[in-house]
């Protein structure tokens, strides 16, 4: 498959894998795809760790490293506020929101618990330019930014270190943005996907943002986890793809068994954008957690980053919960995943995941070579 971007970033398949799990990274990498860890949430040192991994793991292959990078969000007037200033910000009605919503689903909350706030995002410069200075000190291609432009010194700094600069939209006029920035790659987003999107489909968005964004190569994301829909992608003018979710049920991938269980059993109808996580939209399974959140009664989702720090330890505690027998913690367990989901009905290793979507994308297109005389 030699498109632009299989050229640009040097892999057999313009096939990019967006995962938290380093394993997963390696795995696809290591099958001709090109693998993108997340590490909004990782320390320097934590990463540090993954990509020397990594690097062993893939024996110089390249891949890349996605951060999340928004143009707005709660102290970037300060450029960023450390954990102590963000539990500050927390409003009383919120943590006791949280905690009463656990207690009731029978996770125990002790005063400790109530006070601690441990989600952790890095999207100010305070947090991210610490994980860049790591991630360029290792072998990666690209670095993506999932939330808005990329800054002007970061796309300086990587292409003076030789790494391309990726962004993602989800509609045509962020799109013009990222162009206009000065990014390598444009990834535009579906609704369909996992994760922070906007609500125009991939179908629409993808054509609309290659025209718009010429000569730019443009990966098209959002429900793509067939050989087929990498071919109707390439066939809306994108050159290559982003999955995420189809990797959430891989042997290799770090998913909460009963959050896998969840998604092998779900349907494409049972996913719902929602800021309860992030306090951005975002695509996840629906689950009581969800619903709750939208209750009228109770309070809205807080801005990024103050919800993931309210609501961080609670997802841990509930997932912990959730494993046991009987939990009515079951009821809440949730994670990103885009409507792609009701495809997911089996683990599998994500090496065969990465051959079987090029191997029906091969047969879809001899297939498509009979239909024109």
């Amino acid at each position: 498959m030699r498109t632009r971007v299989a050229e640009m970033l040097d892999t057999e398949f313009p096939l990019l894998a967006f995962s938290h799990c380093r394993d997963v990274v390696a795995a696809v990498t290591n099958a001709g795809g090109f693998g993108v860890l997340g590490a909004v949430a990782h320390s320097p040192e934590r990463l540090d760790s993954e990509l020397t991994w990594i690097d062993q793991q893939t024996a110089g292959k390249p891949y890349g490293v996605d951060l999340l990078l928004p143009p707005k969000y709660v102290g970037q007037e300060r450029g960023g506020i450390d954990g102590d200033q963000v539990r500050e910000l927390l409003p009383q009605e919120h943590q006791e929101f949280v905690s009463e919503l656990l207690i009731r689903y029978g996770i125990t909350v002790s005063n400790d618990d109530q006070r601690r706030a441990q989600g952790r995002l890095n999207i100010s410069p305070k947090g991210y330019e610490p994980l860049l200075d790591v991630a360029f000190g290792h072998r990666i291609r690209l670095i993506a930014n999932a939330l808005g432009p990329a800054p002007a010194d970061l796309i300086t700094r990587a292409h003076d270190h030789g790494v391309l600069v990726a962004s993602l939209a989800g509609s045509t006029q962020h799109a013009r943005r990222h162009a206009e920035s000065g990014v390598d790659l444009i990834v535009a987003q579906g609704t369909e996907a996992g994760g922070h999107t906007g609500d125009v489909s991939t179908m629409v968005l993808v054509p609309e943002v290659v025209d718009a964004v010429a000569p730019i190569p443009v990966l098209a994301a959002g429900g793509i986890a067939r050989g087929r829909q990498i071919a109707a992608a390439l066939a809306l003018g994108a050159e290559g793809v982003w999955c995420g979710s189809v990797w959430l049920t891989t042997e290799e991938a770090e998913t909460p068994t009963v959050v896998r269980d969840k998604f092998l059993a779900a349907t494409s109808s049972d996913t719902v954008r929602s800021r309860s996580l992030t306090g951005k939209p975002a695509r996840m399974l629906r689950t009581a957690w969800t619903d709750e959140w939208e209750r009228s009664d109770n309070p809205d989702p807080l801005p990024m980053p103050l919800q993931t720090a309210l609501v961080g330890d609670a997802q841990l505690r509930i997932n912990v919960a959730a494993a046991q027998p009987d939990s009515k913690a079951h009821e809440l367990a949730t994670y990103f995943v885009g409507q792609v989901v009701g495809w997911m009905d089996k683990v599998r290793p994500a090496k065969a995941v990465v051959l079987d979507m090029i191997a029906e994308f091969i047969d879809v297109v001899e297939l498509l070579k009979g239909v024109v005389a």
